[in-house]
């Protein structure tokens, strides 16, 4: 665990702009949520994150999770249980720009701050996290105000309920 994860991004959308800014949150966001949460995975370990759109999501989320419509982020691990701290690729985690920049808008967050708790967010399911459960979102959603706060971002639960919508 001792080298950083390899993460891959591919735009698959141009509402996604600025790439060399985003590329340094996703990577700060992982970064500090390996080391707040203490994610054990593989020396090489590489991850993929896909920026896309509403239209594409939905897709994604209709077929994976028989959910019809857009969503802010969604996760799709490559290993389960203990085996992810020794796969080779830790798996996908794709973000939804329109329904980010609504949510972070409605909030009143800035939309960086926002994609940074959705990357930490989406890596914490990689990780075996969920939100199934009072106690699990509970404890996911405290994780990640420890992650975020590492970062310097406000605890994004502060004034929302718990968030069972997302991956």
């Amino acid at each position: 665990m001792s080298d950083a994860i390899a993460i891959e991004i591919a735009q698959e959308s141009d509402l996604w702009q600025d790439l060399d800014a985003i590329e340094i949150r996703i990577s700060e966001a992982v970064a500090a949520g390996v080391a707040v949460a203490k994610l054990r995975h593989a020396s090489g370990a590489e991850l993929s994150v896909v920026l896309t759109d509403d239209a594409s999501i939905r897709t994604i989320n209709a077929q994976w999770r028989q959910m019809d419509k857009p969503t802010n982020v969604l996760s799709f691990p490559q290993a389960e249980g203990t085996a992810i701290a020794r796969a080779p690729m830790l798996g996908d985690i794709i973000l939804a720009h329109e329904t980010i920049a609504r949510e972070a808008e409605e909030a009143g967050k800035s939309f960086e701050d926002h994609l940074s708790h959705l990357t930490v967010h989406g890596l914490l399911h990689l990780f075996g996290y969920d939100h199934l459960t009072d106690a699990e979102a509970e404890a996911m959603e405290a994780l990640e105000v420890r992650i975020l706060a590492s970062l310097g971002i406000d605890n994004p639960y502060a004034d929302a309920p718990l968030l069972r919508e997302a991956s």
